[in-house]
C-alpha cells in the first residue's frame, strides 16, 4: 500500500488507533462547520473503515495523516473517486480533499499534504485532472485549493444535490487543476 512522505507529514493507511481520534474530529462542531452535521461515533467509525477498504482495494484514497514527533493522527488528506452517484455536471472525477483536527489548522499541513497528493495523482495515477469542491462560505478550504494551484470558474459552481434547496451550504464551488497546468506550475 502507498505511503506518501513530505517534509513534515506521513500520509498512510489507517490503523485501529486512528478510529477514536477520528470520531472526536468528526464530532467537533468547529471542524464540521461546513458539513450538514457532526458525525456520531458509529458513522465516523464506518467512514474510517470504508476509507481504509478503498486504500486496500486500489492502493490510494483518503490517507490518515501523521506528523512525526508531533501527533500520530491529525486527520486525513487524499484522493477520492467521485462517481456518477453524486449527480453533478463534473462527475465522474477524482477529487482531492482533507479534514484535519482544528488544533492542526494554520500550520500548512493541508496544503503540504494536498500538494503531495496532486503529485501522486498526476505522476503515479496519470490523471488528466483533479477537482476539489466545498460550500461557498468555506474560505479556509478554498484558500488551500488556491495555494495548491487549483482554479475556479464560477460557471462550474453547483448546488449540492444531497442538501435541501434552502440549506445554507447547498451552493458549492468547484476548483480544478489539469496535469498540464500542474506541470507548468512546477517549472
Amino acid at each position: 500500500m502507498t505511503i506518501i512522505k513530505t517534509d513534515r507529514l506521513i500520509l498512510r493507511p489507517w490503523k485501529e488507533e486512528d478510529i477514536e481520534p477520528f470520531a472526536q474530529l468528526n464530532g467537533d462542531p468547529h471542524v464540521m462547520k461546513y458539513f450538514p452535521s457532526t458525525l456520531t461515533k458509529e458513522v465516523s467509525d464506518q467512514m474510517a473503515k470504508r476509507m481504509q477498504n478503498k486504500i486496500e482495494e486500489r492502493g490510494w484514497g483518503w490517507w490518515a495523516v501523521s506528523v512525526p514527533e508531533v501527533a500520530d493522527f491529525i486527520g486525513f488528506i487524499g484522493l477520492n473517486n467521485v462517481d456518477q452517484s453524486f449527480q453533478v455536471p463534473f462527475t465522474p472525477a477524482i477529487e482531492i480533499g482533507w479534514r484535519l483536527a482544528s488544533n492542526y489548522w494554520g500550520k500548512g499541513y493541508a496544503s503540504e499534504g494536498a500538494a503531495a497528493c496532486l503529485k501522486y495523482g498526476f505522476e503515479v495515477l496519470k490523471l488528466a485532472e483533479i477537482v476539489s469542491f466545498t460550500s461557498v462560505p468555506n474560505n479556509r478550504s478554498r484558500r488551500v485549493m488556491e495555494k495548491i494551484g487549483m482554479h475556479r470558474d464560477s460557471k462550474d459552481d453547483f448546488d449540492n444535490p444531497n442538501l435541501a434547496e434552502n440549506h445554507w451550504l447547498r451552493k458549492h464551488v468547484l476548483y480544478r487543476l489539469g496535469v498540464g497546468e500542474w506541470q507548468k506550475q512546477l517549472a
